[in-house]
């Protein structure tokens, strides 16, 4: 198996074949992803699915704050100073590859999500065959307010959502709870993190025949706790509506008109993203609708490339990351700065 500090990789035996687990261990870091941890992980799942004697995949993080708070986006500015562009696109060039594995994975891959989960992170868990979350769980794509787009097939998978909600949280970057990942169809349980390693030996020792997925969620289902309310539902009238316009100019607009404080927000929020992340993004979730996910994967690869070849990318991250002083300069800096020209040139095939 391939080990790496930062990643572990073992065989849990029992009835029937064993359980491949892969755990996260660099909790100093919140488990961001580095290329090698992709590129481990990545090989490790071929050889799995590979292997007769895994009938099943989970992974999960040492216990700490986070799950996965995203790619290690710190390594790519230092690759952008240094002028290694091809480093860059390698990066998510393996990314992506992993996504896709994960997404079109022939054996039951069982994400445990247990706390902050982002970016990456999402990347690495939401096209899981079986979803769970605990009450620890922060869910988010705030790629907008970094200069980015929400990837890792999340423009495949926020298009798809009921109700414009893949929409609000493309572009505001808003954070969910467990119940809200729930009632977005973006968890499919809700357990306690203590109650893990029970299921995971549980798993184990369960034979799957047959119907592994099938298996699989009647396993998790005896572990599982009723999930608690959305407090975000009650806004999901003014969610669609508003994220029903077409240009986000017109979205702003949209909330600034409503009186309720949280749509006031909502609008306040929105206008300090980076202008161009919430253009491109816009039309990316736009596009995805009509896409299947390989063929959003190869869209947001290309998105991507245009990204790292920009401004507001790398300047998301020095704000954030590197100076932390919060106070991005985005070029343009305007909403009716960036024109229909400078966007349509993130879609050419």
């Amino acid at each position: 198996m391939p080990f790496i500090s930062d990643v572990g990789f073992e065989e849990v035996s029992g009835r029937d074949g064993n359980l491949g687990l892969i755990t996260l261990t660099r909790p100093q870091a919140l488990n961001a992803l580095s290329q090698k941890m992709l590129a481990a992980i990545n090989q490790q799942l071929t050889e799995w699915e590979k292997a007769n004697h895994i009938k099943a995949v989970v992974v999960r993080a040492a216990e700490g704050r986070a799950f996965c708070a995203g790619g290690d986006i710190r390594s790519l500015y230092d690759r952008k100073l240094a002028g290694d562009h091809p480093a860059l696109t390698d990066f998510f060039r393996e990314e992506y590859g992993l996504t896709r594995r994960i997404y079109h994975y022939s054996k039951p891959y069982i994400a445990l999500m247990d706390g902050i989960t982002m970016g990456g992170g999402v990347g690495l868990s939401v096209h899981a065959s079986h979803r769970i979350g605990t009450d620890r769980l922060l869910f988010a794509m705030p790629e907008t307010g970094i200069g980015f787009y929400p990837d890792v097939g999340a423009t495949y998978l926020f298009s798809r959502l009921p109700e414009k909600m893949g929409y609000y949280l493309g572009l505001t970057g808003t954070r969910l709870t467990v119940a809200d990942c729930a009632a977005m169809d973006l968890v499919d349980y809700f357990m306690k993190a203590e109650r893990f390693p029970e299921l995971i030996y549980a798993l184990a020792d369960t034979s799957f025949d047959n119907e592994g997925e099938a298996a699989v969620a009647q396993v998790i289902e005896s572990f599982v706790l009723p999930v608690p309310h959305s407090d975000l539902l009650q806004h999901r009238e003014a969610i669609e509506e508003c994220f029903s316009e077409k240009t986000v100019e017109k979205i702003i607009a949209a909330f600034g008109k409503r009186t309720d404080p949280w749509c006031k927000e909502t609008a306040a929020i929105l206008k300090t993203k980076s202008p161009m992340s919430l253009k491109v993004t816009l039309r990316a979730l736009q596009e995805a609708e009509h896409l299947d996910f390989d063929e959003a994967m190869d869209a947001e690869f290309r998105l991507t490339s245009c990204f790292l070849e920009g401004h507001d990318f790398f300047e998301g991250i020095r704000a954030v990351l590197v100076d932390k002083d919060n106070t991005p300069h985005w070029k343009p800096s305007k909403l009716r700065e960036v024109t229909a020209v400078q966007v349509k040139k993130y879609f050419v095939k």
